[in-house]
Parts: structure tokens; C-alpha cells; sequence
């Protein structure tokens, strides 16, 4: 009998076919990292939430309004105030009236509230506004405001216009609602 050399081939892949597939894999997860941008996501999370709240907190004033035929006591007329200094009153207020949850402060938590700014220049008009983080929130058509609610739509005192106004970039502006 004749002994016949039987050599199995090994089946897998060779070191370098490994490499070159992690390396791909990698590349691939940059590229998305890159275009989904995590942190301008969180960014983006925290401005819709605190426009929810203060569409919130100024639907709330405007409910109160049309029911006692003015605003809350408390609110400032001069310069514009944050809202977590008035959890005390005008928020107390809103609250005890129904316009608002009971754990409305405790929702939106003390660090949006100090982001958010609030004033009633007069005894009809109320504004609260906030400084968006994202890119996309500062350039919205909506955010071209000052802290006190004051319209900015072109250059003022040196500055350049809103982002949401100019194409190559700009000063941060407020999101309001008045």
C-alpha cells in the first residue's frame, strides 16, 4: 500500500485581511461620527427644552392675563431678570392660579431657568428669552433678540448681526417669545 500524503488547508483569514477590515470599520465610524456631531445633538436637546419651557412659562402669563386683566406681580420691567429668581413670586404665582404645575421649577430644572430671561416693559407686553447653544437654534429666524427682548436686525454698537441674519457668522442672539 502507498501512503498518500493527505495536507489539509487551514480555513480563516490572515492577520493583514484582519487589520485592513478593522481599519475600514474605524474609518466608516469617524465618517459618522463626523456627520452626526453628538455634541451639537446634546446642544440641540437642551435649546428645544428650554424653548418648551419658556413657551411653557409664557403661555402661562398670557393665560393669567386674560383671566386677572394683567400680568403677575413681581415681574421685572427694568432690566431683564432670570427665571430662577422668580420661582418665589411670579412663578408661586401662576402656580396658586392653576397656569402652571406645581412642579413646574422642579421640571425645568434651576439650570434652565437661570438660562432663561424674563421681562414685562409694560402692562401688556411680556418677553422671555434664552441664548441657544446649538447651531441650529442660532441661526433660526426667530433668534435675532436681545437679552430684553429688544429686535436686533442690523449691526449695532460695533457688533455684527445676529447669526440667524448673517451668512458668515455673527454675534449669539436670543430665541424670544413676546
Amino acid at each position: 500500500m502507498k501512503k498518500i500524503n493527505c495536507r489539509l488547508q487551514e480555513k480563516g483569514f490572515t492577520l493583514i485581511e484582519l487589520l485592513i477590515v478593522i481599519a475600514l470599520l474605524g474609518a466608516l465610524a469617524v465618517g459618522l461620527l463626523a456627520t452626526i456631531d453628538p455634541f451639537e445633538q446634546l446642544k440641540k436637546g437642551r435649546d428645544t427644552s428650554q424653548r418648551n419651557t419658556v413657551s411653557e412659562f409664557y403661555d402661562a402669563n398670557l393665560r393669567y392675563y386674560a383671566t386677572r386683566a394683567g400680568f403677575p406681580s413681581g415681574l421685572p420691567s427694568g432690566t431683564p431678570t432670570t427665571l430662577d429668581t422668580l420661582t418665589g413670586s411670579v412663578i408661586s404665582s401662576l402656580v396658586v392660579a392653576g397656569e402652571l404645575k406645581d412642579k413646574f421649577a422642579d421640571l425645568a430644572g434651576t439650570g434652565n431657568l437661570s438660562k432663561i430671561y424674563v421681562m414685562a416693559p409694560d402692562a401688556t407686553h411680556i418677553s422671555v428669552c434664552f441664548e441657544p447653544e446649538s447651531k441650529s437654534f442660532q441661526v433660526d429666524p426667530n433668534t435675532i433678540y436681545s437679552a430684553d427682548g429688544t429686535l436686533l436686525t442690523s449691526v449695532t454698537s460695533g457688533a455684527t448681526a445676529c447669526k440667524s441674519l448673517n451668512q458668515q457668522g455673527g454675534t449669539s442672539c436670543y430665541f424670544c417669545i413676546q
